[in-house]
């Protein structure tokens, strides 16, 4: 593929002009380019001392609806649609006298920065870009013929060009532009779809604009890429590239502590809660929550929601772990921790995560809203043998917080609001119990008056059983087994405290 073409005219139309476009404009007028403008870009360009003819005197028509129909015009979009090898075409433009126009520059109204400032709807609404739009997708439409540069993002890739060939291009370059200016496009009107179907939800768009080139993905074998606005949420101010599944342990790290007020520390390992305290101190919550489970530790994520303080961050220095995440750190906090060559160390800006999931399934995608219950004191209906104690409640609300971030089938044991143990990722409750109750007992952690959380309902009565016989006193469940009965008179007969959530929380 070749089909080599001089660039000899060009349009240029530019909301953003203080990104390099001087640059670019001064490099076309020296290879002799014509170009043609608009508005605010005419001015700019006029004001660098450069030639510049206006659209307006193209087109017979001046800039109408305050600004809205500049381009809008068969002497512009015949310009750039006519096809250089069709005599018809090329009849037609000069019958009526339209200029050909081999490079179009362009950007779009900033749609999206418009919406997150808060604007009012018909302020947002002007920032619909019509004119800008079509340029990019008529210039990417012929791109046999013609170069598109949809935004300033591609202002390098233009002028690696002209300098490197001297204001002409093959059309394996012109396809590139084309690729880009679709790309931009699809996101541009994607944005817009999303602002209308916010509240409907009418149909799924998934676009994403610039992607984040990952080591791998899960494994070594396999290529990874996140496309998102990772550095919206955080700054890393040390460590080594983020992996794949860094970021899975990160999502989950940054779900799971935003259920919590009080000063909390979370260690995850796959995606998992392997230790968790709330304390008064930093530094006491990461002890407690360290000493849950010092083995699954090693290697893990740790997040905090308040500042890491020096004392906490020695202690912390005492074992392996990958990142951590905190919404702040005192300087010399982050001097112990920046020893470790390796570790990801990251400021927590921003705690949204959006309200919807989305995962890929089986030729296609499920999204659903995201589990932002949590449950409450006042939800709680007594089902057992006495009322839960005031400490026991607020035990249970905490496992019930934990048990939600923790993959189906869950079973968390926790204590004075430290994790004690936890079993995930059974095909059977029961077992899960039995796991979390193992792990509990290897740690030497205390059981008797620990507390229990499931996150869906008791198939049967053994597991209620077995978890008061390890001396579990208190249970939470949210109910709804066609054989809820046998839980509830195990829990009477046994002056356990029983509560339902009457919400299950899966997590599969």
């Amino acid at each position: 593929m070749s089909n080599t073409k001089k660039i000899k005219s060009a349009l240029i139309s530019v909301f953003y002009k203080d990104n390099g476009l001087d640059e670019i404009v001064k490099k076309l007028n020296s290879l002799g380019v014509k170009l043609y403008s608009t508005g605010g870009t005419q001015k700019f360009i006029e004001e660098l001392g450069i030639p510049v003819t206006a659209v307006e005197d193209i087109t017979g028509y001046p800039s109408i609806l305050g600004g809205r129909v500049k381009t809008l015009h068969p002497s512009v979009f015949g310009g750039i649609l006519a096809r250089r090898d069709n005599a018809t075409d090329l009849e037609q433009m000069k019958k009526y006298d339209i200029p050909e126009i081999d490079l179009v520059i362009v950007d779009l109204y900033p749609f999206e920065q418009t919406v997150a400032s808060g604007a009012e709807h018909q302020a947002i609404i002007e920032k619909i870009d019509i004119g800008g739009i079509s340029l990019i997708r008529g210039a990417a439409k012929n791109y046999k013929d013609v170069i598109i540069v949809p935004s300033v993002k591609q202002y390098q890739m233009l002028a690696n060009l002209l300098n490197e060939k001297n204001g002409t291009s093959e059309e394996e370059d012109r396809i590139v532009f084309a690729r880009e200016a679709f790309k931009v496009s699809s996101l541009y009107d994607s944005a817009i779809f999303s602002y209308f179907d916010k509240d409907d939800h009418s149909a799924l768009r998934i676009c994403g604009d610039d992607k984040k080139a990952l080591r791998y993905g899960e494994n070594p074998h396999q290529k990874g890429e996140f496309y998102g606005d990772f550095e919206g949420m955080f700054d890393q101010i040390h460590g080594k590239e983020i992996s794949y599944n860094n970021l899975l342990d990160i999502d989950a790290a940054v779900n799971l502590i935003n259920d919590f007020d009080e000063t909390t520390v979370a260690i995850l390992k796959h995606n998992n809660a392997c230790g968790l305290a709330s304390r008064k101190t930093v530094c006491e919550a990461w002890k407690d929550a360290l000493a849950g489970d010092p083995e699954s530790a090693f290697g893990g994520i740790v997040i905090t929601n308040v500042e890491i303080d020096k004392a906490t961050a020695e202690e912390m220095n005492s074992i392996f772990f990958e990142v951590v995440i905190a919404p702040s750190y005192t300087e010399d906090a982050l001097e112990v921790l920046k020893t470790k060559k390796n570790r990801i160390i990251l400021i927590q800006k921003n705690k949204e995560v959006g309200g919807k999931t989305v995962r890929s399934c089986l030729n296609g995608v499920l999204v659903q809203d995201r589990d932002t219950a949590t449950e409450t004191a006042t939800q709680l209906e007594n089902k057992g043998g006495r009322p839960a104690t005031p400490a026991e409640i607020e035990d249970l609300l905490f496992a019930n917080k934990i048990v939600k971030h923790t993959k189906s089938n869950a079973i968390v044991l926790a204590k004075n609001k430290q994790l004690i143990g936890s079993g995930m990722g059974q095909t059977s409750r029961v077992n899960s119990l039995r796991h979390a109750i193992e792990k509990a007992k290897h740690f030497n952690l205390d059981l008797n008056g620990a507390v229990m959380a499931s996150d869906a309902f008791f198939p049967f009565g053994d597991s209620v059983e077995i978890a008061h016989q390890a001396g579990i006193t208190s249970v939470i469940e949210p109910g709804g087994s066609i054989r809820d009965q046998e839980t509830i008179d195990y829990c009477v007969n046994n002056k356990l405290a029983l509560v339902f959530s009457g919400v299950r929380h899966f997590k599969h």
